[in-house]
């Protein structure tokens, strides 16, 4: 299938969250090699999201005055905008009213934004609460500091900082082979290690 001239593909996950596979020129090419699948054909990372709002319009309005996102054209039920990031920098907006979904498996809870440090977010909290938005505290999400933000189409925005990382309770050596936990869920351990569904990575035929 083609959207704004890149073909994709587009399937469901096993709990039924809708995904797409798109051909796309930005961002580094993928250089781990495995199974047959070599960098030219590897997947490069998280290329951006569409959003399904109650109100595409306000939440329009919110992408290019407050986030800052460049419209870069409309097609068919699709507005695109573009963020100034190589990768994981397109947005694109449904432009027929969605109803509110319902909490559950095959559900996204909310779309995180990216803030380069502590003072970056601090700075996007007091910008958007200045433009009538209301702003949480921070949280403290172990691996990097939040703030959440509801905009009036009903989608949770999510700033998020880089530090301190992944890499500040494990080495990126062996970071992937134990299941690392934020100390608040350290006496659950027994209990969430049993809810998860075994995985392999492995060569396909």
């Amino acid at each position: 299938m083609e959207r704004f001239g890149e073909q994709y593909l587009e399937f469901d996950d096993p709990h039924g969250l809708h995904l797409e596979i798109v051909e796309r020129e930005a961002g580094e090419v993928n250089n781990w090699n495995f199974g047959g699948v070599t960098p030219d054909v590897a997947i490069k990372g998280f290329g951006g999201a569409t959003l399904l709002s109650s109100q595409p319009n306000k939440t329009a309005v919110l992408l290019e005055n407050v986030m800052g996102l460049e419209l870069v054209g409309k097609e068919g039920d699709f507005a695109r905008y573009r963020a100034s990031a190589e990768i994981g920098n397109i947005i694109d907006l449904k432009l027929t009213p969605i109803g509110l979904g319902r909490m559950g498996v095959g559900t996204v809870h909310h779309i995180a934004w990216r803030a380069s440090d502590d003072k970056d977010q601090l700075e996007w909290q007091k910008y958007v609460a200045g433009n009538g938005y209301g702003v949480t505290p921070v949280q403290d999400r172990n691996y990097f500091n939040a703030i959440y933000f509801r905009e009036h189409g009903k989608i949770l925005f999510e700033i998020a900082t880089d530090p301190p990382g992944f890499a500040h309770d494990e080495s990126q050596q062996t970071m992937g082979e134990n299941l690392m936990l934020p100390a608040q869920y350290e006496p659950k351990r027994e209990q969430i290690e049993r809810g998860l569904l075994p995985f392999e990575v492995r060569e396909l035929d």
